[in-house]
């Protein structure tokens, strides 16, 4: 696997977990999923015991990625949920989990990830230096936009999709994860 594509790995964990959790600066040992999330584990050992991530695990997995987001990072995470995976269409799931579509699965998965620990503080300052947005480069080499919406972090695909950060701030070994509600696409 190469670099890019492990830290593409890392910083979509990252982003996901932390993203979902807006208090958990002050919160020590976030639950996301029903489970408490410790901030001396990675984004990988903190993510398998999240009930609410075992559709992103296995595709972590099934993209080989395992490796690249126990790495030592930091990544900026953005993790989608069961839920949203389940939003997709019909099929989607099962599709990209093949092995013959896993540069797909590899790219889909990297685009949740930013190079660097980033916390909800931290892009909120970026969103205000942007005017009301700010441009987050993911691993895969896409573009993210974050912006804020009724005091909520969104970040916005290349395809015009939404997903909401629903838990911020899920600090890991290796960066943050901020948990999110939809499956964002690159294009």
């Amino acid at each position: 696997m190469n670099r890019l594509a492990r830290n593409v790995i890392y910083v979509l964990s990252a982003l996901t977990l932390s993203a979902c959790v807006p208090s958990a600066h002050a919160q020590k040992d976030p639950e996301v999923g029903g489970a408490a999330m410790y901030a001396n584990k990675n984004i990988v050992q903190n993510a398998l015991n999240s009930q609410d991530h075992t559709t992103l695990v296995a595709a972590v997995k099934a993209a080989g990625l395992v490796d690249t987001l126990s790495g030592a990072g930091p990544f900026t995470v953005f993790a989608p949920t069961n839920e949203a995976f389940a939003a997709l269409p019909a099929g989607t799931v099962d599709t990209l989990l093949k092995p013959e579509n896993k540069d797909q699965l590899v790219k889909i998965l990297t685009y949740h990830v930013v190079a660097g620990k980033l916390s909800s503080k931290d892009v909120a300052k970026l969103i205000k230096k942007g005017g009301g947005t700010a441009e987050l480069k993911t691993v895969s080499g896409g573009t993210l936009k974050a912006s804020m919406d009724m005091g909520k972090l969104v970040l916005t695909d290349e395809k015009g999709g939404k997903a909401t950060v629903t838990i911020a701030d899920v600090f890991q070994s290796n960066g943050v994860i901020h948990v999110i509600d939809a499956v964002l696409l690159p294009n």
